[in-house]
Order: C-alpha cells, then sequence, then structure tokens
C-alpha cells in the first residue's frame, strides 16, 4: 500500500508538487482538471479489475483489493512493478490496463504514455467536432478548467498522437514479421513504447524469446517512448543539422 500511495503520487506533475508545497496548500490538486481525470481513470479501472476478478475467479482470495489496486496503479502510471501474474487473469484484465498504460500518467511525472492531459485534450476536441456537425455555427473552444486550449496546442496534441501511432503500426509490423504472435507483439510494443515493462503472452515474465531484431525494434520503441517521439526523431530530419 506504501508503494500504491507512492507511485500515485510520482504520477502527478511535478510543478504542481511545487506549488502545492511551496504555496501549503492541497486544495491546487482539486483544482487541476488532470489530476481529476487521472484519478478518475485510476478508481475507474480499480473497479473494474476488482468486480470482474471477484466475479470470473473460482478463489479471488482475501487480497483482491490489494492486488487489484498494486497492478492498476503499477500499470497505469507505468512504473512497471508486479504482484502477481496478471497476464493469466481473465483477458478482459490485461487487455483493459495496458490500453489503461497507453493513456499513462500525467505529463510532467515520472511516468510513460500518452499523457493525460493529451488524452483530455483529444477528448475534449473530438467532442466539439460532434457538436459542430449538430450545430455548424457554433463557435467551441477547448477548456481545461476554466483556462481555454489554444488552436495551435490543439494540433500539437493531435500531431504528437498521429505521429504515436504511425510509430506504433510501423514497430508492430516489424514484430509481426519476425513470426511473433498478435498479443506477443502488440503488448510488447505497447509496453515499450509507453515505458511500462510487463507485457503478454511471450514477454509477461521476459523478453528473452525475442529474436535479435525484435529485441532492437523494441529498443528503439524504448527511446522513442522515453524521449517523447518528437525529440528523437527531429534528429534525423535534414533541417535540424542544417544552419
Amino acid at each position: 500500500w506504501t508503494a500504491v500511495i507512492f507511485m500515485i503520487i510520482a504520477g502527478i506533475n511535478f510543478g504542481l508538487h511545487y506549488i502545492a508545497w511551496s504555496k501549503r496548500r492541497l486544495l491546487h490538486y482539486f483544482y487541476d482538471s488532470e489530476v481529476k481525470a487521472y484519478f478518475f481513470i485510476l478508481l475507474t479501472v480499480f473497479a473494474l479489475t476488482f468486480l470482474t476478478l471477484g466475479i470470473y475467479l473460482e478463489d479471488p482470495g482475501t487480497s483482491l483489493i490489494q492486488e487489484s489496486a498494486f497492478q492498476v496503479v503499477s500499470i497505469a502510471t507505468t512504473t512497471g512493478f508486479l504482484t502477481a501474474n496478471y497476464s493469466s487473469w481473465p483477458l478482459f484484465i490485461p487487455i483493459l490496463l495496458l490500453l489503461t498504460a497507453f493513456i499513462g500518467a500525467c505529463a510532467g511525472s515520472t511516468g510513460g504514455g500518452i499523457k493525460v492531459v493529451r488524452t483530455l485534450v483529444l477528448a475534449k476536441q473530438s467532442a466539439g467536432e460532434i457538436t459542430k456537425l449538430i450545430h455548424p455555427n457554433a463557435v467551441i473552444s477547448i477548456k481545461l478548467g476554466k483556462k481555454a486550449v489554444s488552436p495551435r496546442v490543439a494540433e500539437s496534441v493531435w500531431g504528437f498522437f498521429s505521429i504515436y501511432v504511425i510509430v506504433f503500426i510501423i514497430i508492430f509490423m516489424v514484430l509481426l514479421a519476425q513470426g511473433n504472435d498478435f498479443i506477443t507483439s502488440f503488448s510488447a510494443v505497447g509496453a515499450t513504447l509507453n515505458n511500462l515493462g510487463p507485457g503478454l503472452g511471450e514477454v509477461s515474465n521476459n523478453y528473452q524469446s525475442l529474436s535479435d531484431y525484435s529485441k532492437l525494434s523494441l529498443c528503439m520503441a524504448m527511446l522513442l517512448g522515453r524521449l517523447e517521439i518528437f525529440t528523437l526523431l527531429v534528429l534525423f530530419t535534414p533541417a535540424f543539422w542544417r544552419k
């Protein structure tokens, strides 16, 4: 439980920690829309995991709440610690947890993934586009809390997401070409690109069984994920090396 608490803390924006610490006010956490969405995701995924395990496991055991909470928080914050073989749980749970790792933790935290704030912007802009279809003349602005998000920021988020999906598909296809099965390839790319660690299938315990080419591809995925993709890709653009 101590590890769960500190994983949750490490998944929050450290700039927010500094503000709360310097001003001695914990209310700053509750004013931040990203933190509220972060806790909502954690609680929702925990509830779904706990209920699914309680329904489908013949002998859930007394530590079901603890096991569910630890695995959910660890994977959602891309910490990567495991206290149970979650790949042996009903398939709904491993896939749910892996998809949660794609969202990751808050921006400015130690976690990987797309980040909660980007996911919020994507969701709000998508909802806005649906509203525009119903009301073509409506002027809709994206807001995080009380602050409006500029169109330039929204464009950069969509650009990041597009590059993220393209990189994921390319590395995923490379792993499939090496003879790895779908679950192994999908989870391995997701786990490395999001800096999670444990995957599913052949990589639920370790990555030893993968070929050298697959491991090199996943090394690239880990670098891209840790450096937020753009930072590494910009090194390969000719414009970066021109004066």
